[in-house]
């Protein structure tokens, strides 16, 4: 079970100009707000990953710890969350990545994955694949393996999910917008 993309496409909100003059941006917080479609996004996630073997939810910082959480606790398997940097609070490991509008560092705990761990990661949308990016590299250096980055959108046109293909990195959404 899929949601409908055009349903799940008019419930993101199109915010024009922002952060800066020409970009369109894509708001899910709506998507957060109606339980219809929340449930949806869920279902269709949950159905997606329910028959496939894997160890563990990597949910990225911020809005994918709400998609990473549900997904753990429906398909009971272990959470494990990718911060941005500074906010774990035992040892980390740290990746550095490009973001739409400068750079950024991802953290995880070092003792977060067994050697071997397959993992879905989980995040609202794919844009420049930067945070995504710099997740796998972390489940990589753990010792891990990713099978997929899932995402409420996609953005194709920003080259992120390009960038993940590239890398190995099955990608799966469940709507794309055109544009920036």
């Amino acid at each position: 079970m899929i949601v409908d993309e055009a349903f799940l496409k008019s419930q993101i909100r199109t915010v024009p100009d922002w952060p800066k003059p020409g970009i369109q941006f894509r708001d899910v917080t709506t998507i957060f707000e109606n339980p219809q479609a929340w449930r949806a996004v869920m279902d269709s996630l949950i159905h997606r990953y329910m028959n496939i073997e894997f160890d563990r939810i990597g949910a990225l910082d911020a809005r994918g710890f709400l998609m990473g959480s549900t997904l753990s606790y429906a398909l009971n398997k272990p959470l494990i969350l990718f911060r941005k940097k500074g906010k774990l609070p035992y040892h980390t490991v740290a990746q550095d990545y490009a973001l739409e509008y400068g750079t950024a560092t991802l953290e995880v705990h070092a003792d977060t994955l067994q050697k071997g761990d397959k993992v879905i990661l989980a995040d609202d949308l794919i844009a420049t694949g930067g945070t995504l990016l710099a997740a796998s590299q972390l489940v990589s250096q753990l010792g891990g393996q990713t099978l997929e980055a899932a995402s409420i959108m996609d953005l194709p046109d920003l080259g992120g999910s390009r960038k993940l293909k590239d890398a190995g990195i099955p990608v799966f959404s469940l709507c794309e917008f055109e544009g920036e």
